[in-house]
Order: C-alpha cells, then structure tokens, then sequence
C-alpha cells in the first residue's frame, strides 16, 4: 500500500513535470528534437537539486547529533558540579553552626546585655515616632533604626560609641521633656501652605505657635483647624515672654500619649453649634422661648406702669382715670346716690372690664411653659429615630457616631426645659404684678361699698 502511494506521487510529479516542460517546449521549441532535449536538462537540473537537498539534510542530521551530544556531556557536567555545590553547602552549614556556637560562647553575658539594648531601643523608638521632642530633634528614629538592626543581625554588633549614643538620647528624651524651649520649623497651615516660623514647645504636651496650638503627626507640624479659644491669649503671652519668666499657659496632660483631651477639648460643639444640631424643632423652641421672654418683659413693664400709677392713687384724694383704680373711683363719685347693693353691682363690673387688661399674656406664658418641654420631647423623639434608622443601615460599630446622634437629639429637650424654666419664673413674676393690682382694686372698691352701707 505504501509503495502504491509512493508510485501515484512519482506518476503525479512526472505529469506535471511532463506538462510544465511540454508547456515550455511549446513556447520556445522549434522542433521535437529541441524539445527533447529540454526535457532532458530539466530532469538533470532537477536531479542535481535533490543531491543538494539532500547533503543539506545529512549535514543538519549530524550537526543535531553533534549538539545532542553536546547538551548530554553538560547535562553530566552540571550534575557533577550540583554534587559538589551541595556537598559544598553542607561543609558550610556546618562550618555556620560551629562558628554560631563558637559566637554565642564568646557573647556570655553580651548576650543578655544585647537583649536589654534591643528592649530599651525598640521602646524608645516606639516613643520617638509621638513625642513631641521629635518635632524639634527629628534625626533620632534613624540612628534607633540602624542601632535595632545591628543588633537583630547575626553578623554584626554595635559599637561602644552607639550604645553610649542610645544611652544619650534617653537621657536627653528626660530632659528635654522638662524644658519649654523655642525654635524654628516648617508648620503647615489649615489652608495648606507651608512657613517656617518660630515654635514654642511645651516639655512634651503642647507646640504652640502664633499663638496657636499645633499637632505633631507623620514628623509633620500642623496648626490646629479649631483652636481652645480660652486658651490662645495665654499662648500668645507665652511665647512673647522673655526668657527665664514664669507664664500661665494651658497644657494637655494627655500630650504624650496623642493629646486626647486637647482633641477632645476643641472638638467640643459650641453653644451656637449645639443650637443648629436641635435643626427645625430647636429653631421652633428658640422662636416660642424669645416671644415668650419679649412678652414677658411687655407685661412686666406695663404692669410695673400701672402699679406705680394705682400707688399714686391711693394718696391722691381725687379720682385720675388713667389708672384703674382711678376708673373705679370714678364710678363711685358719678353715682354718690345708689344704694349698697347697686353700687356693689357697679363696683363688680368696672372691676370685672380692668381685669382683661391687666391679666393679659398671662395665659399664653403659661401656655408656653408647659409646651416647650413636650416640643423638647418631640425633637429628642424624632432625632432618636433618625439615630436607630442610621444604626439600622450601618450598623452600631462606631460607638462615637451613635453618641453624637443621641446627643444631638437630647439637644431639644434642653431648648425645652430652657425655655420653659425662665418662662414659668416670669409668668409668677408678672402673674404677682396682675394679682397685686388686682387686690387693690377688689379691696377699694369693698371699701367703697362699705362707706356706702355706713352712710345710708
């Protein structure tokens, strides 16, 4: 079947190389004896080319198996050297072992005195990265860096100059933290410029410059966004101090440990702040609470008006009906003639037409006073809702976001009972006013009625 193939292939080659020459002949043939010998030299040209093929074939047949045996001789060579590096290696690891052993013999005691070392600089470094000594020395977490990795490494060891070095910069960490010292550093302002400027640091609790506190982060110095307003003029007096003079100035004792209670302080909501957190129901109670006092204060003034005036008609011996006590008396003196009871009837409803205007407000302070609170409530309830509907979609994780929702929430509630405590205090006081004319008036016209009844 193979040599059927192989046949067709010939047959195949041979007619075609029959045709193209055939072709050829008939495009440049002048006759059969041309044409023959044509095809004669193609089939010798053609001949001499598969010899050539095939010596290439050879020849690239024995370069593969030159570098076959090539790739099998280093094969064999990079063996024989793996065994010698590997031998090699365990000649080392023990070589290592003995000169570790040998080493850790000759430390003895070093050894431990090395681990102290390790301990106190990996401290210090820890304390170097926030203390606010950095601020002004900030090459000293590089030398504590080297100094650590010296003594971690197996082949290395510090020198006596590096630990009398570390030795220094503990001490000097101590001093410097009792010392109030000025100098120059770059401070980034809110805004994000940069200045180099004076800075005035506080031992290790505060930095302070321009008269404004700053923060100590990164090895970068950063002025406060919001500043303890109590506390900047001391600052300022502080820094314009001379030297060696005893200054008051306040001071985070937190400062070492990140300055909490400074962050706490200045972090603080004002009082207008706290005001805006109430929101709508806030901005409603704050409205009640000022109409409430401008009221008040109305009344009282009035009041205040028409008790001097009633004092001045009770020495008068004349009715004046610009008060109402005068109003009274002037009914009395148009009508000497009534009797008791007709007079008393007078007396009543000239009473009853001053009471309206003297009592008036008094009712809607009162009014107040009890609402301010139940809107106080209204505001914490729903300010509560709005808290839980937050926990409910992120979750109570952050206990500081939940404490600030709740407090501002109960922000209402104070607006409330503040105004309704100076409300319920004014109304008592106007509402005393009121009653004190009130019972002159209801006493002289009892006593009006009763010299009546003794003259009839």
């Amino acid at each position: 079947m193979k040599m059927t193939f192989a046949k067709r292939v010939i047959a195949i080659a041979a007619a075609g190389m029959l045709s193209a020459g055939t072709a050829m002949a008939q495009d440049k043939a002048a006759s059969l004896d041309e044409l023959l010998k044509m095809v004669k030299d193609a089939k010798v040209s053609e001949t001499a080319d598969q010899r050539k093929r095939e010596a290439e074939f050879r020849r690239q047949k024995s370069n593969q198996q030159a570098l076959l045996n090539k790739a099998k001789q280093t094969k064999v060579n990079e063996e024989t050297r793996s065994a010698r590096l590997e031998k090699n290696y365990e000649q080392n690891e023990v070589a290592v072992d003995q000169k570790r052993a040998q080493l850790q013999e000759r430390l003895g005691s070093l050894k431990e005195l090395f681990g102290h070392l390790t301990s106190t600089a990996g401290d210090l470094r820890a304390n170097v990265d926030d203390s606010l000594v950095s601020a002004q020395y900030g090459d000293r977490a590089e030398f504590l860096d080297s100094l650590i990795a010296k003594m971690n490494s197996a082949d290395q060891l510090p020198t006596i100059e590096e630990i009398e070095q570390l030795w220094y910069e503990i001490q000097r960490e101590v001093i410097e933290g009792g010392k109030v010292v000025k100098f120059n550093a770059e401070v980034i302002k809110p805004n994000g410029d940069k200045a180099s400027q004076p800075v005035v640091r506080v031992g290790t609790f505060n930095l302070l410059s321009d008269g404004q506190y700053l923060s100590f982060n990164d090895g970068k110095l950063e002025e406060l966004a919001r500043q303890p307003e109590a506390y900047i003029s001391s600052a300022k007096a502080l820094e314009s101090a001379p030297a060696g003079t005893f200054t008051r100035v306040g001071v985070d004792p937190t400062g070492p440990t990140g300055g909490s209670y400074l962050a706490a302080l200045i972090n603080t909501p004002s009082i207008v702040e706290r005001w805006h957190q109430g929101k709508l129901v806030g901005y409603i109670i704050s409205a009640v609470g000022v109409f409430a006092i401008l009221l008040a204060l109305i009344r009282l003034v009035v009041l205040t008006s028409v008790s001097s005036k009633v004092s001045s008609q009770l020495k008068a011996s004349k009715a004046n009906t610009n008060n109402p006590l005068g109003r009274i008396l002037k009914v009395a003196e148009d009508n000497p003639n009534l009797d008791g009871e007709t007079l008393e009837l007078k007396l009543e409803e000239a009473v009853l037409k001053e009471r309206p205007a003297i009592e008036s407000g008094l009712q809607l302070l009162k009014i107040i006073s009890a609402v301010a609170p139940l809107l106080g409530l209204l505001g914490t309830v729903t300010g509560m809702i709005v808290t839980f509907q937050a926990i409910t979609i992120f979750g109570a994780g952050d206990p500081k976001a939940m404490a600030g929702g709740i407090s501002g929430a109960l922000v209402t509630t104070v607006l409330g009972l503040v105004v309704a405590i100076p409300t319920v205090l004014m109304h008592t006081l106007v509402n005393g006013r009121a009653q004190r004319v009130l019972h002159i008036l209801d006493e002289q016209s009892a006593g009006i009625i009763a010299e009546n009844v003794e003259a009839k």
